[in-house]
């Protein structure tokens, strides 16, 4: 194989990490915009889990009017 020279695959090496750092931010920088990391998923979690406790009380309470009746 031939090469490019003394620096020309040093070059190459670093240009390559440049575009893989480049592409793991941009994911990242993505990732946190869409809230899936970070403190805004514990938000959304305690919201989802508020909504489960009150979809037990209504399941419970016609449970109980259907065993009345």
């Amino acid at each position: 194989m031939m090469g490019y020279g003394m620096y020309g695959d040093l070059v190459g090496f670093f240009v390559e990490i440049l575009i893989i750092l480049l592409i793991v931010g941009v994911v990242v920088m993505l990732l946190n915009r869409s809230n899936f990391v970070g403190s805004g998923n514990n938000e959304r979690l305690m919201k989802v889990e508020k909504d489960v406790e009150e979809i037990k009380k209504a399941v419970e309470e016609i449970r109980n009017k259907l065993n009345e009746i």
